[in-house]
């Protein structure tokens, strides 16, 4: 990336999988925060007057799902600017909702270091 330490919000609430993607993204010089829920998303976004540079957001959560949490952070006018890689399998259904609350892109899960790297540079450079 650019020189410049980028900072980046994941969110799963499976910390196995928030731990695996902070090792592949630290290894990048990015600066990492892990919540475990949309609402600690939205909590984080309103609490941090410069929240993020990305947010990695797995779709499958228990009370609050990823899609719900994207649609929440683009009906706001302060942060619907941020870009957002949304973490599933990806079922058909789920590329649809996903085109429709306009997100930046998608990590498969299972999770491949090479495409995280990529997508996270594709959007931040």
């Amino acid at each position: 990336m650019d020189g410049v330490i980028k900072r980046i919000l994941i969110c799963d609430d499976v910390a196995d999988n928030s731990i695996l993607m902070k090792a592949i993204l630290e290894a990048e010089s990015c600066q990492i925060e892990i919540v475990d829920s949309g609402a600690e998303v939205l909590a984080f976004l309103e609490t941090n007057p410069n929240p993020t540079d990305l947010l990695i957001l797995d779709v499958q959560m228990p009370l609050m799902d990823g899609f719900e949490v994207v649609r929440r952070i683009r009906q706001s006018t302060k942060f619907q600017f941020i870009p957002i890689l949304l973490v599933t399998g990806i079922a058909e259904d789920d590329a649809q909702k996903a085109l429709d609350i306009k997100i930046d892109g998608f990590i498969q899960k299972p999770i491949d270091c090479d495409a995280v790297i990529a997508q996270v540079r594709a959007i931040l450079d």
